[in-house]
């Protein structure tokens, strides 16, 4: 694996940075879903939509890379079968006396509920935790995003409680709920994430 763009292996899905020739698949996507993926993502009141074009898009594969190379994120697109999926990333990464990153993801709505998230998520925790010796990774969910926070009901999270007004979603001030899990809570259930995400099953759907 190159430390400076790691392609990540599971079950079923494989996660990698996203490329400029990937414009077309993750642009078809983001049209379909927009409206289904706008209403949970960070956006202050009155800001226009984000720019979705194939320049902003190769700016952003820069930035990414940028942060990979510097160490503080990892942005990757969810493959199945060649087939893009979504995205996931470890952002904001913070060394010293934290160790700690975020997590966060979106999917295709027409893929929702087939346990790709879980998954995805579950190799960022690999890759954090053995990869990168992070300590604590920790994932923010809006209260009312149900099939959000049965990701992290599946993937067995902590609950930390409500964190009043913690981003503007779309315009609005949400509150969020915080769910972590720490190298020690990795190390103990391990082998039941390998046992459900990561071992090759082809039966699998």
């Amino acid at each position: 694996m190159n430390d400076l763009d790691p392609v990540l292996t599971g079950r079923r899905l494989v996660l990698r940075s996203l490329r400029p020739e990937d414009f077309d698949a993750w642009s078809e996507v983001r049209t379909r879903c927009r409206d289904w993926l706008i209403k949970w993502e960070p956006r202050p009141a009155r800001a226009p939509y984000p720019m979705e074009d194939r320049p902003t898009f190769g700016a952003r594969c820069v930035m990414r890379e940028r942060e990979r190379g510097l160490g503080t994120g990892f942005a990757f697109g969810m493959f199945r079968d060649g087939v893009f999926l979504g995205e996931s990333n470890i952002s904001s990464i913070q060394r010293g006396a934290m160790q700690g990153a975020y997590i966060g993801y979106w999917i295709d709505e027409d893929a929702a509920g087939n346990g790709y998230v879980p998954e995805a998520c579950a190799l960022l925790f690999r890759f954090a935790f053995e990869d990168l010796g992070l300590h604590r990774v920790q994932i923010s969910i809006v209260p009312r995003n149900y099939p959000s926070r049965q990701v992290a009901r599946k993937l067995w999270l902590r609950g930390e409680g409500i964190a009043l007004k913690y981003l503007e979603i779309d315009g609005t001030w949400e509150d969020h709920v915080r769910y972590a899990i720490t190298a020690e809570e990795w190390a103990e259930r391990r082998d039941r994430y390998a046992k459900l995400w990561f071992e090759k099953d082809d039966s699998s759907p």
